[in-house]
């Protein structure tokens, strides 16, 4: 028999003890903890996103070498004279109003993903239609393939125009990712409206002109 007071002498033990720790992330190379707001790298062969440490994150960042992983660098671009012609965004198949591209070393083509309430959907994009945008803004080939995507909005009724960004591909997972979780009907709703014109407001402050980044890249300035 317990002798009486043991289960009220354990409760007070355990309101005593300190909780846990939450395990937190961790970088899925090596195991070791990781902040919350952390680098990646990218699986070439699936195009899949690993957090990493700062050391396992420097161990893949010269895009020379050949390896399975890449990281995924910081660089934030904008393309103030990116032209698409009449029709060009119907011809390259997008269905909705957003997508972004990459090329893919391993498949040796570029690759177009546009988010949804799937997530990220890939699009068999036509190579000649985009091929076409590529000759009309040739500036585009600065991206860094697999790590750098081109993310292009698509001209709409508030927007005569069409617009594109460089941006680290991890980021673009992210705001997929956002979407995924407002979207609302076809078109996504106001709240995954309200959210990409957010995020592009913050990509616009983050982005450098692309003429700026070439002309300090010719002298050996910061790339």
């Amino acid at each position: 028999m317990e002798a009486p007071g043991l289960p009220i002498a354990l409760l007070r033990r355990i309101a005593a003890a300190p909780p846990a720790a939450p395990a937190g992330e961790r970088c899925e190379m090596c195991g070791e903890p990781i902040a919350a707001e952390h680098q990646h790298v990218v699986d070439l062969d699936s195009h899949a996103m690993m957090c990493t440490c700062r050391p396992c994150y420097l161990l893949f960042t010269d895009s020379s070498a050949h390896l399975r992983y890449r990281s995924v660098p910081d660089r934030y671009l904008s393309f103030p004279d990116f032209e698409l012609g009449p029709g060009q965004w119907d011809e390259l198949e997008i269905p909705v109003g957003l997508a972004f591209f990459f090329r893919s070393s391993r498949m040796e083509r570029t690759v177009a993903f546009y988010p949804g309430p799937a997530g990220a959907t890939e699009s068999e994009l036509p190579l000649d239609a985009w091929d076409a945008v590529m000759a009309r803004n040739p500036a585009l080939s600065i991206a860094a393939p697999d790590t750098e995507a081109l993310l292009i909005r698509g001209p709409g009724v508030d927007r005569p125009q069409a617009d594109c960004h460089l941006v680290p591909v991890d980021s673009c997972y992210e705001l997929v990712g956002h979407l995924r979780r407002l979207w609302r009907g076809f078109d996504g709703g106001q709240e995954a409206r309200d959210q990409l014109t957010a995020f592009f407001e913050k990509v616009s402050s983050r982005s450098r002109p692309v003429h700026e980044a070439t002309r300090e890249s010719a002298s050996g300035g910061p790339p």
